[in-house]
């Protein structure tokens, strides 16, 4: 009866050490977000593009430079 005790002290210690030693995950390590990013339409084949990487001509945004020129014969 005293091993049964001992046993169960034992893997109660056990069980409550490994409990606290459970590491969460850092706050850094978490996928993070991606802003939104602001779309334009391009006018010639109606490819939606981020602003940032669209070409911009006089007539609008575009997704490439060969749709700029297309479109405004430039």
């Amino acid at each position: 009866m005293k091993l049964l005790v001992l046993l169960l002290a034992i893997l109660a210690g056990v069980w409550l050490w490994r409990r606290g030693q459970r590491i969460e995950p850092p706050v850094s390590g978490r996928p993070r977000q991606r802003q939104l990013q602001h779309m334009v339409r391009c006018p010639v084949c109606g490819t939606h593009v981020p602003a940032e990487d669209a070409v911009t001509g006089q007539r609008g945004s575009y997704c490439s430079g060969q749709h700029r020129r297309d479109a405004e014969g430039a």
